[in-house]
C-alpha cells in the first residue's frame, strides 16, 4: 500500500516543528507549506492525501483555501483537518461550510491528532477504493451494452 501523504500548512513553525514531530510515528510522506498560497502551489505539486491546515494564515486564510480545494474536482477528495487556535461556535459553522472534513484546536494534543489523522486517512482509503469499485461496475454496465 502507498504511502500516505500529508501536508502541514502553518505559517508559524513552532506549531510546524510540534505537528512534525507528533506525526513522526505515522507512516506517511511529509511536506510543508508556510501560507495560504504555498499550500495551495504544493498541493499542485505533492498531491497529499491530508492537509492539516491553520486557518489564520497570510495570504490567503485557511478557509479560503479549504473552499478552493474543495470546489475543484481535481482536489475535492483531500481530506482536510482544520488545525487552529479559533474555537468560537461560528469559526466552526464557517469551517464545515468551506468543506473541512473535521478539525481540531490548539493547543493540540498528541493523541486526538494521531486518532483524527488516522481516521481521515482510513476515510481517504475507503472513498478511494469506492471510487474505484463504481468506476469498475460503470465499465462493466457499458461492455454489456
Amino acid at each position: 500500500m502507498p504511502t500516505n501523504r500529508i501536508l502541514i500548512a502553518d505559517d508559524n513553525p513552532t506549531n510546524v516543528e510540534l505537528l512534525d514531530a507528533y506525526l513522526a510515528e505515522v507512516d506517511c510522506d511529509l511536506e510543508i507549506a508556510i501560507d495560504g498560497q504555498d499550500t495551495l502551489d504544493k498541493v499542485a505539486q505533492f498531491h497529499p492525501d491530508l492537509i492539516l491546515l491553520d486557518i489564520m494564515m497570510p495570504k490567503i486564510s485557511g478557509f479560503e483555501v479549504c473552499q478552493k480545494l474543495k470546489e475543484d474536482p481535481a482536489t475535492q477528495g483531500i481530506m482536510i483537518l482544520m488545525v487552529t487556535a479559533l474555537n468560537e461556535p461560528n469559526d466552526i459553522q464557517r469551517a464545515v461550510e468551506v468543506g473541512c472534513d473535521d478539525f481540531l484546536s490548539k493547543p493540540v494534543q498528541k493523541v486526538e491528532l494521531l486518532k483524527r489523522v488516522s481516521n481521515l486517512l482510513k476515510l481517504r482509503d475507503v472513498t478511494d477504493e469506492l471510487e474505484r469499485l463504481r468506476i469498475y461496475i460503470a465499465n462493466m454496465e457499458e461492455d454489456e451494452n
